[in-house]
């Protein structure tokens, strides 16, 4: 490492999207000239350290990637059949706010439509993409259901919030296991998938990020929720469970979380950490809204704690002096327990390097002195 060590978590932020930008125009943010839910998941990270810190070099990155593929009608590329496609319209309503320029309500309209069109179970839930038919995957909620609060929010579409909090009600009522707090990676709603277990549709493990997509769309969706909405009520207790659920498989050694959440005692699992950084912002971001129990308070402090200083431990450098993030597991599927703990392994994939930037920009109020 060259030079000093950032000291708070909003200066690991920092580093760790200056690294970034150092390494790609906004543009070429892998996969190139893709709308795609990587580099927005990483820039949706960047937002929130420009809401911390106001260095417009920061929101002007962000508005260089959108404009590199939105044009100046709201026209743009983007996938017509899947959940993945509406999350980087998280990066519109910013950018429409402070420009005033009607191609980015345009292009959040292209999405918001989208939603209209996509193929549904039985009861209303979202497929998570056309080829992946009659399946919910935990990842999707936080996909499409925090662009659908945002938009309801933005431009008046109120019957949005029922969508969303139908979404979750769903997939807590399929995907869920009451003994553990956690819920499935997947449902299957018609059974025909080799994972779907043949009396609940579900997939048998705890998969660690899409758990996290799941705390983050959570604590996410609190924020756009009106205080009297009875569904913030119900969400904000299922957030403190899940908190709580969560705290309970945290590594006491690493303060990290397994791939496979519940099975840390297997040999060939391992430690992951686009979900570790995702709960570590939903535990955080539990403790700032003050939705705990009294009595779990001070110990999701200390997890959230614990799980950050773990993360910075595993940081590296490359050549240039810029900020590494390892074992971040590729996209993956819905399967068994093997395919899983095989998954490759890579460093700075943008969704993990994101969950990287949320985390820290949301420790920061854990940490009112320099550590």
């Amino acid at each position: 490492m060259i030079g000093s060590l950032p000291q708070t978590p909003i200066e690991w932020a920092q580093k760790a999207c200056d690294s970034l930008m150092d390494t790609y125009q906004a543009g070429e943010l892998p996969p190139a000239h893709r709308w795609h839910y990587h580099q927005g998941v990483f820039l949706c990270g960047m937002e929130l350290l420009w809401e911390a810190v106001r260095e417009d070099r920061y929101i002007e990155y962000i508005q260089q990637y959108v404009d590199d593929l939105v044009d100046e009608q709201g026209n743009f590329d983007f996938a017509r059949d899947e959940l993945d496609a509406v999350q980087a319209g998280l990066l519109l309503f910013k950018l429409h706010e402070r420009t005033g320029k009607p191609k980015y309500r345009e292009a959040a309209a292209k999405l918001r439509h989208l939603l209209l069109t996509l193929n549904r179970t039985s009861e209303g839930g979202y497929w998570h993409k056309d080829k992946y038919a009659n399946q919910m995957w935990l990842d999707g909620l936080y996909m499409a259901g925090v662009f659908s609060l945002k938009y309801a929010n933005a431009y008046g579409e109120e019957g949005l919030r029922s969508e969303v909090l139908h979404q979750e009600r769903l997939m807590r009522k399929y995907m869920k296991d009451e003994a553990t707090g956690l819920l499935y990676h997947a449902w299957d709603e018609s059974r025909r998938m080799p994972w779907a277990n043949p009396d609940t549709g579900c997939s048998p493990e705890f998969w660690s990020r899409s758990l996290g997509w799941y705390g983050l769309a959570l604590s996410q969706f609190m924020d756009e929720l009106p205080e009297q909405d009875r569904g913030r009520v119900e969400l904000a207790a299922e957030l403190s469970g899940f908190v709580q659920a969560l705290i309970r498989y945290q590594d006491p050694q690493s303060g990290l979380w397994y791939q496979v959440v519940d099975k840390g005692t297997e040999p060939d699992n391992w430690l992951e950490t686009s979900g570790s950084c995702l709960f570590v912002y939903t535990i955080a971001r539990a403790v700032k809204l003050g939705i705990l129990p009294s009595s779990v308070e001070e110990e999701a402090v200390t997890a959230a704690r614990k799980g950050y200083e773990g993360l910075i431990q595993v940081l590296q450098w490359d050549e240039q002096d810029r900020l590494v993030l390892p074992d971040i597991c590729i996209g993956t599927s819905a399967g068994d327990y093997q395919s899983y703990v095989t998954r490759p392994k890579v460093s700075n994939d943008l969704h993990g390097v994101g969950a990287l930037v949320m985390a820290c920009v949301e420790m920061q109020a854990l940490y009112p002195a320099k550590v």
